[in-house]
C-alpha cells in the first residue's frame, strides 16, 4: 500500500473505482465511500475494533465490495501541527495494512473532523444515541469530502 499524495489518487484509479475515506478510532473504524465521479463522501456503518486481522479483514471486504482502488486516511495531527501518540497509531495501522493489500493510502489532516460531523448532525437533529452511532462514519465523510473537495479544485 504506497502512500501518495492527494492529487495523485485519481490515476491511481481504475475505470470505475471509488475511493474509501476512512476516520480511524480507538474503537471504531469511521468508513465513507465516494462516488464514481469523485465528487460526492457517503458514510457507511462503522466497524466495531477488536483485533488488528479481524478489523483488517473486515475493513478490506467492505473496500473491495464497494469496489474502492484508493484510501484517504484521516490523521490526527495536533492544533499546531505536530504528530502525537494518535497520529502515530494512524500510521501504524496504515504500514499493518500494507502487507495486506496494494491499494494505495493518502493522508488527510482531520483536525476538528469529528467536531465538524457532529455539528453536522445536530443540524440534522440527531439524537444524542444515534450521534454516537453515526459520528465516526460522518466524520469520515468530512475528511473523504475535504479530499474530493480538493481533488476538484485542484483539477479546476
Amino acid at each position: 500500500m504506497p502512500e501518495i499524495a492527494i492529487e495523485d489518487i485519481p490515476a491511481s484509479l481504475k475505470p470505475g473505482q471509488v475511493v474509501a475515506g476512512l476516520d480511524l478510532g480507538t474503537k471504531t473504524i469511521g468508513i465513507a465511500i465516494s462516488d464514481r465521479g469523485l465528487s460526492l463522501a457517503t458514510p457507511r456503518p462503522v466497524i466495531r475494533r477488536t483485533k488488528f486481522t479481524a478489523d483488517a479483514t473486515a475493513l478490506l471486504a467492505l473496500l473491495e465490495k464497494n469496489n474502492a482502488g484508493a484510501i484517504v486516511l484521516g490523521l490526527p495531527l495536533n492544533m499546531d501541527g505536530s504528530e502525537g501518540p494518535r497520529a502515530q497509531a494512524t500510521r501504524a495501522f496504515a504500514r499493518n495494512l500494507a502487507r495486506l493489500t496494494d491499494m494505495p493510502v493518502a493522508y488527510w489532516d482531520e483536525r476538528l473532523s469529528t467536531v465538524a460531523a457532529e455539528r453536522s448532525l445536530i443540524e440534522q437533529d440527531v439524537s444524542r444515541g444515534k450521534r454516537a452511532d453515526r459520528i465516526d462514519s460522518a466524520a469520515a465523510a468530512f475528511i473523504l469530502q475535504g479530499a474530493l473537495d480538493r481533488l476538484y479544485s485542484a483539477g479546476s
